[in-house]
């Protein structure tokens, strides 16, 4: 029970330190942003904005006044709001924080049953990074999917400017035909152009929250396109078919280089599940790794290995398409 409480002290210090170090770390850049705010309120600097604007400020600064305990103990490194949007992810970063916290807690506590204390932080350090590894995943899938669907996406604005359509009724058509995440994506450049915003920013905004190449290429051309002119659908049908032979050949490479990625799995998961077996089977054997002064320079020394070979294996098959 001892070994219990002691875990639990241990990583809520480390927490804590983190959170504190953090904090005085960024605290620093705060005074910029409040002045901004304030220069908002009361329309001091920066462009005029509308009023519908101006509520929106108020209502974010109302909202930013009403922190909780959570919110406030949150680092400020894992405030990355931008993140949570390209993962479409409706929660607050306050509570994934929490969710972690709760995760290394329980990691520490197992780890401190089933081994000893001296395993706890890596058991913590393991479940906490979980929920952040889901947020990453997340964004990636949907950045995944998005970059899929962009092709065919860029042919229907092109069908659409060549049955006589605008850019913007274009756009209307692949937010009500496309499915998602495409789809809310230019759904939202179209409410932004008829809410007041102009094309060409409410297509940055678009590629700010969806970092894609091929996305800017897709921007990039309609705003020259809007300065000198020009057939926009061809361009865009070459566009498409560009992507679309990438696709192909990303596909070729995988397929060649799936033996290379398979054995990268297999020789990075052999040594971890022999050590679970073996730690289930006979722990008094595997437990020379982190008692005896050897077996800990041995551990240190496979890990950095392990780390390093996964490293060349994934620059190996890894190929640039």
């Amino acid at each position: 029970m001892t070994a219990i409480l002691l875990a639990f002290f241990v990583f809520v210090g480390v927490t804590g330190l983190v959170g504190a170090v953090s904090f005085l770390v960024f605290r620093g850049g705060s005074g910029g942003r409040n002045s901004e705010r304030l220069d908002a309120i009361v329309g001091r600097g920066g462009r005029s904005k509308d009023s519908s604007s101006d509520l929106m400020i108020k209502q974010a600064l109302l909202e930013v006044g009403k922190q909780n305990l959570l919110e406030r103990l949150t680092p400020e490194f894992f405030r990355v709001s931008k993140m949570f949007e390209q993962a479409d992810v409706q929660m607050k970063p306050s509570v994934l924080f929490g969710i972690a916290i709760g995760f290394g807690f329980i990691g520490g506590l197992i780890s401190t049953v089933l081994v000893n204390i001296y395993v706890a932080p890596v058991g913590a350090s393991l479940l906490f990074s979980l929920p952040f590894v889901w947020l990453w995943w997340k964004r990636a899938s949907r950045l995944k999917k998005f970059a899929s669907q962009l092709p065919e996406a860029m042919e229907l604005v092109a069908r659409a400017l060549r049955a006589g359509h605008s850019l913007a009724a274009g756009l209307q058509v692949v937010a009500g035909e496309s499915p998602e995440p495409i789809s809310k994506e230019f759904g939202r450049v179209y409410e932004e152009q008829n809410l007041g915003v102009s094309l060409e920013d409410a297509l940055a905004h678009m590629c700010d929250r969806v970092p894609n190449l091929d996305l800017r290429f897709f921007v990039t051309s309609v705003n020259i396109q809007r300065q000198t002119g020009g057939d926009l659908a061809e361009i865009l049908d070459r566009i498409g078919h560009v992507i679309r032979e990438r696709f192909k050949i990303l596909g070729q490479v995988k397929a060649l280089t799936a033996e290379g990625r398979l054995s990268g799995v297999v020789l990075i998961a052999m040594p971890i599940g022999l050590f679970l077996m073996m730690l289930h089977m006979k722990p008094d054997y595997v437990s020379l790794l982190w008692t005896d002064e050897m077996g800990k320079k041995m551990s240190v020394g496979a890990i950095i290995l392990m780390l390093i070979g996964s490293y060349a294996i994934k620059k190996i098959v890894d190929i640039k398409v």
